[in-house]
């Protein structure tokens, strides 16, 4: 069972919340509502999510004094933000969303279909990049020389070999799908930050596979495993 991306919603007012989820709701993802800047940073603290929609205009801490926060946490800081706003002040209202470390700046009332279709970039992305950390775990137990300490299942075979060939099918698996998304941001004309998020995941596919190719048979010492950027 494939584990829903969380989508963290972030505004004041109730009725715009509702709206967001009406319009995400087909993404069929996980909808974290939050009505206060402070209630966000709470959510963040327990909870990983692939994208953040963040009003502007809030009473007490706004969104830009939110982002701020987010973007200093480590934990946090390379989480997408998309900010909302009703109004707009002109170039440097929208610099200021940017500076703040949003990826896209969306002024209301906003095209329901345009939104839902960024978001679900940010979630593809997000996903592809938990499909990357899992393969990335199996190579790691294959390059400790076991199986992190758990003897193996009835059936399931202790050969290196073996395991080898699944972390290379599943990191096949990996690699089809990064290069259908970045082909598909390419067509769409898509933001630079989606584009720039996509081709450092391709980056750390192809360490991955070069690290996996480092360890078949005849082809060298595991001590020449390329790091991981």
């Amino acid at each position: 069972m494939v584990q829903k991306a969380k989508i963290l919603l972030v505004d004041d007012r109730p009725e715009n919340l509702l709206a967001l989820e009406a319009i995400l709701s087909a993404l069929d993802q996980t909808l974290v509502r939050a009505s206060s800047g402070e209630e966000a940073l709470k959510a963040l603290l327990t909870d990983d999510f692939a994208v953040i929609l963040l009003d502007v205009q809030m009473p007490g801490m706004d969104g830009f004094e939110t982002a701020a926060h987010i973007k200093r946490r480590e934990r946090t800081r390379d989480i997408p933000i998309i900010f909302l706003t009703a109004i707009n002040h002109g170039p440097h209202h929208t610099f200021r969303g940017y500076a703040a470390g949003a990826v896209d700046y969306i002024s209301k009332p906003f095209d329901p279909w345009v939104l839902r279709a960024k978001v679900s970039v940010f979630v593809e992305l997000y996903m592809k990049n938990c499909q990357l950390r899992e393969q990335a775990a199996l190579l790691r137990l294959q390059l400790e020389g076991g199986t992190g300490g758990k003897a193996p299942a009835a059936g399931e075979s202790k050969e290196p070999a073996g395991l080898l060939a699944e972390l290379s099918a599943r990191l096949a698996a990996v690699e089809e799908q990064a290069e259908a998304l970045s082909k598909q941001l390419d067509d769409e004309s898509a933001d630079a930050a989606a584009v720039a998020t996509a081709a450092h995941l391709e980056r750390k596919l192809t360490g991955l596979r070069r690290a996996l190719d480092a360890l078949e048979p005849g082809a060298g010492s595991t001590s020449s495993v390329p790091s991981q950027n």
